[in-house]
């Protein structure tokens, strides 16, 4: 009897999850205790073991796609058996299946039979077509970076089709059908919403405009006749051609046409960099008239009065990235729902900097003040645990553990990779955590898991000559630390003027968690841990 595995609830506020791996395959053997996939949640990524015995029949989710708590996730039985039924059932049991009141395939309407053959007659046997992928739980759209095959392509199962960007990341799309890519549904450096087209993929020469302006969905007209080459089999799909203002025919990706009539720029005198001199967005947005390209003439004579020609500059238009259009989106509804105040303090950073040299001199050893500053805000929330909390609507959450984020910059704004735990890490953890996820969060190569979960965040702009900011609260944490950079003044020191180096530091706090009092004690905590670095042993 086969069992239907549902999507499991992993965690107290999971609505759905995500499969990022599958470690078996249909028609596998399964044992009880073994790895099924692995399930990521809003909170971690868990490994979903199998409590039944069997062949893999079915499974429901794809490897990144994501389901409700719930819905059918995989189905298990005998090696053969028919689970056609349950695959349309969902949940139910096959007792339930084969009662009086379930449908089997046989049963099947002859409505139902002439739905199914006329839908699928609509699509030309062997073209695909493929959707935008949701490639992580937040995604509901995505950018084709980069195309790898362009119209008229072989493709195979296992091609790299695209790059495609989504809120967090740049991943290669891969095919999973062999034939040749009839149309492209988003253009490079386009966005377009989940499930939309992408991409169609099928026999060289088969005419697919009838699903193109169908949406993707099954076309309501008769099956569309392939059309073949008359040349050669393999001949690519020649590039689209439009006129210019001067009546000649110019290949031109749709576009670059559209940036070019915007521009008001005649595309004929554009030389193209694409395949067969096609011309693409980039030609036109670097192209200059040649009256642009034409130098200023210098006057003839020095008492003559100098013809002064001045160049109108030009809007340009950067698309927003994903990643953009969600920082946009969190920060906003943080600064507007999180009543914010701040509170800062000078640190004397003069032991501080002796205490690093001191740790640096040891052997392959490299601490960082951002560093020693991460570690001793792990130790001060330990001993605040009300700054290390979150707002919850008609509660505040309480975090057992402290996982500090710390904000990296990368080229489309900004991401916050966060280590687990950080109070139980020492200094050279913490060194080697920070720059390898800063690396990676460079080449958009952090996984979901390791943005997700902190319970406060540090901002550094130091480095950058920075010396006091302000930061907005990166929810659902209650506070973010701004750190400035060290600088050399003078300070009075035992009555004294002397020259010190000293570092502010400013707290954004939420109102609605941590009131002033909390956060003061916490910022006084953590003056004492950077101005007697010693102190951070006894915590």
């Amino acid at each position: 009897m086969a069992e239907v595995i549902t999507m499991p609830r992993l965690s107290d506020t999971m609505t759905e999850g995500k499969v990022s791996k599958w470690h078996k395959k249909v028609g596998d053997a399964v044992k009880e205790g073994d790895i099924l996939a692995e399930i990521e949640t809003d909170k971690a990524v868990q490994d979903f073991e199998s409590e039944v015995n069997g062949t893999l029949l079915y499974v429901g989710v794809e490897e990144g796609g994501q389901a409700p708590v719930d819905s059918v996730l995989a189905i298990i039985g005998k090696e053969g058996e028919d689970v056609s039924a349950l695959i349309g059932g969902g949940a139910k049991s096959e007792e339930n299946i084969s009662g009086e009141e379930s449908k089997t395939e046989n049963e099947s309407t002859s409505e139902e039979r002439e739905t199914e053959e006329s839908s699928s007659a609509d699509i030309p046997e062997g073209v695909e077509v493929i959707t935008m992928p949701r490639l992580s739980d937040t995604m509901t759209e995505g950018k084709v970076a980069k195309w790898q095959k362009n119209v008229g392509d072989a493709v195979k199962e296992g091609d790299i089709l695209a790059e495609i960007e989504t809120d967090k990341a740049v991943q290669d799309f891969e095919s999973e059908f062999n034939g040749t890519l009839l149309y492209q549904g988003v253009a490079e450096g386009d966005a377009a919403e989940v499930d939309k087209i992408l991409a169609i993929v099928g026999p060289a020469g088969t005419d697919v405009s009838a699903i193109v302006s169908g949406g993707g969905k099954k076309a309501a007209g008769p099956k569309a006749e392939a059309k073949t080459e008359t040349k050669s089999e393999d001949k690519k799909e020649s590039a689209p051609v439009a006129a210019s203002s001067t009546g000649e025919r110019v290949a031109i990706s749709p576009l670059a046409k559209k940036i070019a009539e915007d521009k008001g720029i005649d595309f004929a005198g554009i030389k193209g960099s694409g395949e067969n001199g096609r011309i693409v967005k980039k030609d036109v947005e670097n192209y200059k008239s040649s009256a642009q390209q034409a130098p200023v003439s210098a006057p003839t004579s020095v008492s003559a009065q100098p013809s002064v020609t001045f160049k109108p500059g030009e809007d340009s238009e950067t698309p927003n990235s994903q990643m953009r259009n969600i920082i946009a989106k969190r920060l906003a509804e943080s600064k507007f729902t999180a009543p914010h105040y701040y509170l800062m303090v000078e640190i004397n950073m003069d032991k501080a900097i002796e205490a690093r040299k001191e740790i640096n001199s040891m052997p392959d050893t490299k601490v960082s003040f951002n560093d020693m500053v991460i570690k001793a805000v792990a130790m001060a929330l330990r001993k605040h645990p009300q700054v290390n909390s979150s707002w919850a609507g008609d509660k505040i959450i309480h975090h057992g553990n402290i996982n500090v984020g710390v904000a990296v910059a990368v080229p489309d704004g900004l991401v916050v990779p966060v280590l687990k735990n950080t109070d139980y890490m020492n200094y050279n953890e913490i060194s080697a955590s920070v720059k390898d996820m800063a690396g990676r969060a460079k080449t958009k190569a952090l996984k979901a898991n390791e943005m997700e979960g902190s319970t406060f965040s540090v901002s550094n702009l130091g480095m950058f000559g920075i010396e006091t900011f302000t930061s907005i609260i990166n929810q659902p944490n209650s506070c973010i630390l701004s750190v400035g950079a060290i600088v050399e003044k003078p300070i009075v020191k035992n009555g004294q003027i002397v020259v010190g180096n000293t570092m502010k530091l400013s707290l954004a706090c939420d109102h609605r968690v941590v009131d002033g009092a909390t956060g003061a004690q916490f910022l006084q905590t953590l003056r004492t841990y950077l101005e007697s670095p010693l102190t951070l042993l006894l915590g």
